[in-house]
């Protein structure tokens, strides 16, 4: 499987063109080995980090078995529904099947919030071969009777366990209860906590299991930091990191919305161009800032947890969580923003006084410490001592800190 190439998966002559005018030439892991059973028809359980080509295992198979069957879909239906957490994410599936599916000839709709539902209803109302929605204004279209789920042959629950921490389970399950029971259904999780066990027992049919990475590791190419600093200090240090032209294009984490917003207005007083992407900016202006980011305009990119599920962008260098997550999870979905692909990537984490807890339930998930940096200007002695993670104990025994003056701070070392 190893030196499997996309040329001996069998796919059809269209989707296979497409596949190479993207560059590809061999299936990753999860693709070599989830793309057989689901062109097949079977149920599948997929267990992935983000990063590791899952749109591709799922989108490449689907294709296969619509341009093996054509059937109109119902109006106001659709035969393939693609369920995601979050608006962006809707977005990069929507794309990855028209470029997959550039060669063939199918329509498709794509249904999230926070835009005006008239294009929506209008891309539906003739059925669509694909749609991808988000639950909440699929729930919205099903109610007002614009969107009904009669003629889906395939259900793809995508992110699974993001789903369930945005609290999306029950409309999960009244969107399930409105789908034929006769079709073919996948679902794709980071991790498999028991409510997602519980979940998929309740809704596919003797599913395949296929999982590429233990659940909660992280990606094995992501070089990891934690960099202790006073809360005060965060914003000058994330300043001085950004001044390494290594630092290509950056993916930062804030906690709150206020906080990516605040910090954009900071970085934009030290001529660090960045743009913020929260859940209270408009669709538009996510859009045009992640898109922005896409293409090099912008080298910054300050984001939420929730707005950053859907970026999908390749050749991110760095992750810097500005602020930890207050959820040992999210943790690892935000590193796995970088090293896609095969690519190297490095995750920097600030660790202030308040933050202790955080990183010691995160090396707790990870059953493992995350080495510490204390060769940065900034490095707090008080916040390093009062943590009490393992690797700071690790580090402190025989090992002391090395406090380094703010004079110095030009100093810091390219490896950044």
């Amino acid at each position: 499987m190893k030196n499997q190439l996309f040329s001996e998966l069998g796919l059809a002559q269209p989707i296979f063109r497409a596949v190479v005018a993207e560059g590809y030439e061999r299936p990753t892991p999860i693709q070599a080995a989830a793309i057989p059973h689901l062109i097949s028809g079977r149920d599948l359980i997929g267990c992935a980090q983000t990063g590791t080509g899952k749109t591709a295992a799922f989108a490449l198979p689907i294709l296969q078995r619509l341009s093996t069957n054509h059937k109109k879909a119902p109006p106001r239906s659709a035969r393939v529904l693609v369920l995601t957490p979050t608006r962006e994410l809707a977005a990069q599936v929507g794309l990855s099947f028209r470029t997959y599916g550039r060669y063939l000839h199918l329509s498709h709709a794509l249904v999230f919030g926070g835009v005006g539902q008239g294009p929506q209803v209008k891309s539906l109302s003739r059925g669509a071969d694909i749609l991808v929605a988000t639950p909440g204004r699929l729930l919205d279209l099903m109610n007002q009777k614009h969107a009904v789920l009669s003629g889906v042959e395939i259900f793809v629950l995508d992110e699974a366990d993001r789903m369930l921490d945005m609290g999306f389970l029950p409309d999960i399950k009244r969107i399930i209860a409105a789908l034929p029971r006769a079709r073919q259904t996948l679902l794709f999780s980071a991790t498999m906590a028991p409510e997602i066990v519980r979940l998929a027992e309740g809704m596919l049919k003797d599913p395949v299991n296929v999982s590429v990475a233990p659940p909660a590791s992280t990606v094995d190419l992501v070089e990891e930091r934690i960099l202790f600093v006073d809360d005060s200090d965060k914003r000058n240090l994330l300043s001085l990191l950004l001044k390494n032209p290594a630092i290509d294009r950056a993916l930062v984490f804030t906690r709150t919305k206020h906080g990516a917003d605040r910090l954009v207005k900071q970085l934009g007083q030290v001529a660090v161009n960045a743009k913020a992407i929260h859940g209270n900016k408009s669709q538009s202006a996510r859009t045009a800032a992640l898109e922005d980011f896409r293409v090099g305009r912008c080298r910054v990119l300050v984001a939420t947890d929730i707005a950053a599920r859907g970026i999908d962008v390749d050749d991110i260098t760095h992750v810097i969580n500005y602020d930890l997550p207050n959820e040992p999870q999210s943790y690892v979905h935000r590193i796995g923003r970088t090293a896609r692909a095969g690519a190297a990537g490095i995750a920097i984490s600030f660790c202030g006084h308040s933050e202790r807890e955080y990183l010691r339930d995160i090396e707790r998930l990870l059953k493992r410490p995350i080495p510490v940096r204390d060769d940065h200007p900034f490095h707090s002695e008080s916040a390093a001592n009062a943590v009490g993670s393992s690797a700071a104990q690790a580090r402190n025994r025989g090992n002391p800190n090395r406090k380094i003056g703010r004079k110095n701070r030009s100093r810091i070392k390219r490896r950044w």
